[in-house]
């Protein structure tokens, strides 16, 4: 997998983009600035937008290719990273570190996904909050129409509602709704496809 992103992410253009996602954007700013977490971050659209808003922003990601670039986007918008490339166990973070964690496309493999995502919430301070897209098991049918939609080509990368609620029980979910949607995301998400979309707070 670290190979997979390494090769993608070598690539000159930022095949997501250099702007954030629509729906982190729209939520995000309607809250005040603290320290956040980027999970699977890549080549640090997010993880740039935010810092650009003032956040203390630490990502991370198992290609030090997305970190090389995520710098180079954060240096050309004047703003700091704190950028860690390894496995979520391993980085030394501590309960009670963010204010915030994003999830945006963090697909996980199904065998450590409850356990990052238990991780993770344990790394949020009381009132914290999960920013979340991922793309649905309903998006197959999608892809199978248009593979340029982009997103995990196994199901079991994707998610489910039943699965996410499951995992994040624990949260009071702000919102938390399936939609369809048409992604302009650089050349790796372009077209329709069906998402899974939430704001949960920790209590």
């Amino acid at each position: 997998m670290k190979e997979k992103w390494d090769e993608r992410y070598s690539a000159e253009e930022y095949v997501y983009g250099e702007v954030p996602n629509e729906y982190f954007q729209s939520r995000f700013t309607q809250f005040d600035p603290g320290e956040i977490l980027f999970a699977a971050e890549g080549e640090g659209r997010n993880a740039v937008f935010a810092a650009k808003c003032d956040w203390k922003v630490t990502a991370f990601d198992q290609s030090k290719e997305g970190k090389r670039k995520a710098l180079q986007l954060a240096e050309k918008h004047n703003v700091a990273l704190d950028y860690h490339v390894g496995d979520l166990p391993e980085l030394g973070f501590e309960k009670g570190d963010f204010d915030a964690v994003a999830l945006i496309y963090a697909h996980f493999p199904p065998e450590i996904r409850s356990e990052y995502h238990k991780l993770l919430i344990s790394y949020l301070r009381r009132d914290g909050l999960i920013f979340f897209e991922g793309f649905s098991k309903k998006h197959r049918v999608y892809q199978e129409k248009n593979p340029g939609v982009g997103g995990p080509k196994e199901e079991d990368l994707l998610f489910s509602a039943e699965e996410l609620k499951k995992d994040f029980a624990d949260l009071k979910f702000l919102e938390f709704y399936e939609t369809e949607v048409d992604l302009k995301e650089g050349k790796l998400h372009d077209g329709l496809g069906v998402v899974i979309r939430f704001v949960a707070q920790k209590k």
